[in-house]
């Protein structure tokens, strides 16, 4: 069952009104949609918080009722206050059930490599989120990634992905998802000495400098 949430479309805009609204439990929305007027809504704080918590979250299908009507949305972009974490505003999108939505899916990883458990490798996580395209109803919850058979020095791409059909990854093929990295690339020592050679280079001209006026001084030359 679709969840539906009631709405109030906003008369109030500006600042002042919206910081009116969350003081009363109140969230302050805009719904957007193909060929249609932007709308100003005021949602419920308890009804938004609900859905971002749920298994989906911002991916979550559900209705919008308002004006003795519904439409079908998802949650376009949340803004959240960075000090507070206060929901300040939220962006809502329609959608149609037979039009392909985009969005970003979290990937969950699933077994020991071997490459971590007998050859002293360790899991680099490069895209913990895929951005996808399908059907609002074929959005999984998540793209679980089995990397038990991964060796050290491999790595699981895009191209390795095997998805159910109707979903479309928008990523390069060649994108890696996952490294099993050694432990020595993991920490990157050759750089760090590399910088420290490096910056003594660069200082050595001067000192040598400094060391000949001191003679030169010393010898009265």
């Amino acid at each position: 069952m679709t969840l539906v949430i009631k709405a109030e479309k906003r008369t109030e805009l500006g600042k002042n009104a919206s910081g009116r609204l969350r003081r009363k439990g109140l969230v302050p929305a805009i719904l957007y949609g193909e060929s249609v007027e932007n709308i100003p809504l005021i949602l419920q704080k308890k009804d938004v918080i609900e859905i971002l918590k749920s298994e989906t979250g911002e991916n979550t299908i559900f209705r919008v009722a308002f004006d003795s009507g519904e439409t079908d949305v998802m949650i376009k972009e949340v803004q959240i206050h960075p000090v507070t974490d206060e929901l300040l505003h939220v962006d809502l999108i329609r959608i149609s059930m037979d039009k392909p939505v985009r969005v970003s899916v979290p990937v969950e990883l699933v077994g020991e490599p071997v490459g971590v458990k007998s050859e002293g490798g360790v899991v680099d996580f490069l895209l913990r989120e895929l951005e996808i395209e399908c059907l609002p109803r074929d959005i999984p919850e998540a793209i679980t990634i089995d990397i038990s058979h991964l060796h050290i020095h491999q790595s699981f791409k895009v191209m390795n992905l095997e998805l159910p059909p109707g979903i479309k990854v928008l990523h390069e093929p060649q994108a890696a998802i996952v490294v099993i990295s050694s432990v020595a690339e993991e920490a990157a020592p050759g750089t760090a000495e590399g910088t420290v050679e490096e910056a003594a280079e660069i200082k050595e001209p001067e000192v040598i400098r400094k060391e000949r006026k001191k003679e030169e001084e010393e010898t009265g030359e």
